[in-house]
């Protein structure tokens, strides 16, 4: 929970440095952590943790899983550690690091690799795991069970979505689940088991984080995809007709990012249908999240306010609605069930003065981006500094947002630029225009500053996360091992002292 003043580091786990395609959990995880302990950092911001695909792009905010977590991040060198592998199995298949993920390759690597180290552990001398495996099946059934089906289901139908499987397997039929289940009983524990994996290395970092005081700071996605476990699973909550097709997509208006708007493609919620349910199926998943962070950010916050529903079939997001979300009757009911409101609201659009009395009722902090400061009139911008309330989170950007010398290079105008040299009182360039962000961000009243790693290390346009609307070259940027340095620790160390942080 955030509570007082302090700054962070926002970082994909896959831009970790490893040796195996990907940023993974462990030895590159423990190491960055080090380094937010060492520089005085406070939070370590990662982005969802779900399972990804090539189909969606690898995007970490369109998974097949509410729940699940992503096998891909699970370390090799860790399962050498517990015995699952062997120095051997894992020596021939390193790759050169580089600044760009390589996930086609992780998954092949990876693959390998849990097949011999599945094989380990259905070894005898695994039984006393297998027993706290089993405990673990038992505690997370309630979604691991329709998660490990839907899975090996998936994989036996070359990757197809639910909904173009055969009927009796869309519909999902007892009996034929039945005979499936006990058909593909090994295909459904290795599932099971990789969760059991990447679960036990998440607590494992989380523990060390907290003992470096470090936090980790969770992002939740609003919507899961239309071919998820959790739709197939649960198609009564969420816009499908009697058949399982789509009727209301997600997505956003024009704004910002695209003059098009963003067609998500997910399916929008019944809100309705939750309501009856007490809202079960979103309190389970903020219960599952909150048991991986200390602080969760909840993505798209305004759609519990109100969201963008398009109609089936449209080509673009101009043409939607506005539809009222759930609003305070769903915060009661995750107030009852979990005490405290540990998040922070997504609060960033267009026209939000409703979100914002929301989220102001809520008590929950809010987003400030930098970036958005000074392009208009920089006075009343409410991204300035001067205009901050204590509760919020300041950013210099976020994963969606150009790098700051990207934003410089590219991005801003002339008359932005000369805003940027006027409110700060310097000859700002993109040479120095990262550090002149994130010492604004440090020097406000926001209680929290979290800044991209791109921009502590000054990167630029090349090494941006994700540009939205775009479906290519998105999610890949990794950090190298030489970029990891006790100045980079010092540097951070020195403004958190200077700014109280």
């Amino acid at each position: 929970m955030i509570q007082e003043r302090g700054a962070g580091i926002l970082l994909a786990i896959t831009s970790l440095p490893s040796a195996y395609g990907v940023g993974d959990l462990g030895e590159g995880a423990r190491e960055f952590a080090d380094l937010l302990s060492a520089g005085k950092q406070k939070y370590w911001q990662v982005l969802p943790l779900n399972p990804i695909s090539v189909t969606n792009g690898y995007s970490p905010y369109s998974s097949i899983s509410g729940m699940a977590g992503n096998t891909l991040l699970i370390s090799p060198d860790e399962l050498v550690r517990d015995g699952l592998l062997s120095i051997t199995d894992v020596n021939a298949y390193q790759q050169q690091q580089t600044s760009r993920a390589d996930y086609a390759t992780a998954e092949q690597i990876k693959d390998k690799f849990f097949d011999i180290a599945f094989q380990h552990f259905l070894s005898k001398e695994y039984e006393q795991a297998d027993e706290a495996f089993n405990r673990f099946c038992d505690g997370e059934s309630y979604w691991l069970d329709d998660f490990a089906r839907f899975s090996v289901l998936k994989d036996q139908h070359a990757g197809q979505a639910w909904y173009q499987w055969p009927a009796l397997y869309r519909n999902r039929d007892a009996a034929t689940l039945q005979i499936f289940e006990e058909s593909n009983r090994k295909a459904i524990k290795k599932v099971k088991w990789l969760q059991y994996i990447f679960f036990q290395q998440w607590s494992a970092l989380k523990q060390y984080c907290n003992s470096r005081g470090v936090q980790l700071f969770g992002d939740l996605p609003f919507y899961v995809s239309y071919d998820s476990a959790d739709v197939w699973a649960n198609r009564e909550l969420f816009s499908l007709d009697a058949a399982g097709e789509i009727t209301g997509v997600a997505g956003v208006p024009p704004d910002y990012f695209s003059e098009d708007g963003q067609l998500w493609g997910m399916p929008v919620f019944n809100w309705e249908q939750l309501k009856v349910t007490g809202y079960a199926w979103w309190i389970q998943r903020l219960k599952k999240n909150m048991e991986l962070f200390d602080v969760l950010r909840l993505d798209h916050f305004r759609a519990f306010d109100e969201y963008w529903e398009i109609e089936a079939g449209a080509t673009s997001a101009k043409n939607g609605k506005w539809v009222a979300g759930p609003g305070a009757d769903f915060f009661a009911a995750v107030h009852e069930a979990m005490g405290s409101l540990p998040f922070v609201a997504e609060d960033l659009g267009d026209k939000m003065t409703t979100v914002f009395e929301f989220r102001d009722k809520l008590g929950l902090p809010g987003m400030k981006i930098l970036l958005f400061t000074f392009d208009g009139d920089v006075g009343k911008s409410i991204y300035a500094p001067h205009n901050y309330i204590t509760n919020c989170i300041c950013y210099t950007g976020t994963h969606d947002n150009n790098t700051a010398v990207g934003w410089y290079r590219q991005d801003a105008d002339e008359r932005t630029k000369k805003n940027l040299d006027a409110y700060t009182g310097m000859t700002v360039d993109e040479t120095n225009v990262h550090k002149v962000l994130t010492r604004l961000a440090y020097a406000s009243i926001a209680q929290t500053v979290i800044v991209p790693m791109q921009d502590i290390l000054g990167l630029d346009e090349q090494e941006r996360m994700n540009k939205p609307s775009t479906v290519v070259n998105n999610w890949e940027w990794r950090l190298l091992p030489e970029e990891v340095t006790n100045d980079i620790a010092t540097q951070l160390a020195a403004w958190a002292d200077l700014y109280g942080r």
